[in-house]
């Protein structure tokens, strides 16, 4: 495990980008990296985010040298795969290069042209993703679910021993702002003799966040645990919806299938290790009598430093709300700590069995339920199952989404002494 601290986390450190200091998502200190394009050169190519501005990496290359050229240079195609690809030393070349560009006034008239106002650039996927790997790392999450279906026995025998996933379905990850269209699906009410095919009538969103891989390995070579975080490219934001209804009726016996592979949303910034670095925090505790890790998975730096002091939020605005200018209604909140497993274990147990992971496969850590008043990370839990509709401020009732609800999902790091960083958002309105 490799977490520096260095100049680049200054919190005192400025930059001359209009905006850019004491910006609650995208200070000097973050620099997150995405794919952008714009009016006059639509080629989507990376960018960096700083305050309410985008910086045209491959734009930028000439003033750069050694592995930060490089990597800027890598940075110059539609999907960030390449850059990552060749490990994270680059990576953190090109960061301490642009964050010392973007901090030096007198190379100011030199950068300038090559920043973009961001609500003037189109955002797009930040990787081609090659695989999709949902996770169910939110103990408090799948126990809730799990207490719905089995009261007396929430969680299965090997939870506690095996990361549990499933392969989801890359082709239909799609960036923040894409509508998401309701499904349609095989349901089977309780009383009914058999089954239906219809609109799926229990929606649902999933608070989780999104883990990338950087470097991957070769076919028959597991990630050992001690080296798996060097294979994390960073994280963004997922939500990966879900057609309760349909998932009740098809997941026995092989799970998640078409209730899941409609529509997953993903925030187009990647937020790399670097700049989580300060962020970092021990894995919770195991609960006494809860089983250690088994070797392949337990590492005790990985322990002391594996998880990530990051609060997720989840708001909703509906299409009457919007209409009458009324601001989105934060539904649950709660940190990224809620993870069973830690970022590092999930790499090394999927390529425990020689499993090969690629550069831009995509890792989902699972809906990330607190445990805590206010922290149900999903609909089905606020309310019981449909049970119990929950009242917004207009007075509308929801137990389940329809049509013209739109959900955000925002995530930030903070923490004393340090400048705040944020993930940005990801959302996406449900349309018939």
């Amino acid at each position: 495990m490799n977490i520096t601290i260095d100049f680049t986390h200054d919190p005192a450190a400025a930059s001359w980008v209009a905006g850019a200091n004491g910006h609650s998502d995208f200070p000097v200190q973050n620099l997150p990296l995405g794919i952008f394009s714009t009016s006059d050169n639509p080629t989507p190519r990376g960018g960096m985010a700083i305050g309410d501005m985008v910086l045209d990496i491959p734009a930028i290359a000439k003033h750069l040298e050694g592995d930060a050229a490089a990597a800027a240079m890598a940075a110059n195609a539609p999907a960030l795969n390449m850059l990552f690809k060749v490990g994270r030393g680059p990576i953190t070349a090109l960061r301490h290069a642009v964050f010392t560009l973007l901090t030096d006034t007198a190379m100011q008239a030199e950068i300038e042209p090559a920043l973009h106002k961001a609500d003037g650039c189109t955002l797009h996927m930040p990787f081609v993703i090659c695989d999709y790997t949902d996770f169910y790392t939110g103990i408090h999450h799948a126990t809730n679910i799990g207490s719905l279906f089995r009261p007396d026995n929430p969680l299965l025998p090997n939870y506690k021993y095996v990361p549990i996933g499933y392969h989801g379905r890359s082709s239909s990850v799609r960036i923040s702002g894409v509508d998401v269209k309701r499904p349609s699906g095989q349901t089977k009410a309780p009383d009914a003799d058999e089954p239906s095919f219809g609109p799926c009538k229990r929606l649902d969103y999933e608070l989780e966040m999104a883990i990338w891989v950087g470097q991957g390995n070769e076919l028959g070579e597991p990630i050992p645990i001690g080296d798996a975080e060097d294979h994390i490219a960073g994280i963004s934001i997922l939500n990966d919806w879900s057609a309760r209804d349909i998932q009740a009726w098809e997941y026995q016996p092989l799970g998640p299938f078409l209730a899941k592979s409609f529509h997953s949303s993903i925030s187009p910034w990647v937020v790399t290790m670097d700049a989580l670095a300060p962020f970092r925090t021990a894995q919770p505790a195991r609960p006494e009598g809860d089983p250690a890790p088994l070797p392949y998975l337990q590492d005790e730096a990985d322990q002391a430093n594996g998880a990530f002091g990051i609060t997720m939020e989840v708001l909703m605005t509906t299409s009457a709300m919007r209409e009458a200018g009324d601001a989105p209604h934060r539904l649950s909140q709660g940190p990224m700590t809620a993870m069973y497993w830690t970022a590092a274990q999930l790499i090394a147990h999927h390529s425990s069995n020689g499993c090969n992971l690629q550069a831009g496969d995509l890792l989902g850590t699972g809906t990330l339920t607190s445990g805590d008043e206010g922290g149900k990370g999903s609909l089905i839990e606020l309310t019981e199952g449909g049970k119990n509709a929950i009242t917004l401020p207009n007075g509308e009732k929801r137990t389940f989404l329809e049509n013209g609800d739109e959900v955000i999902i925002i995530a930030y790091a903070e923490k004393e002494g340090l400048a705040r960083i944020g993930l940005g958002e990801c959302r996406a309105i449900i349309t018939g």
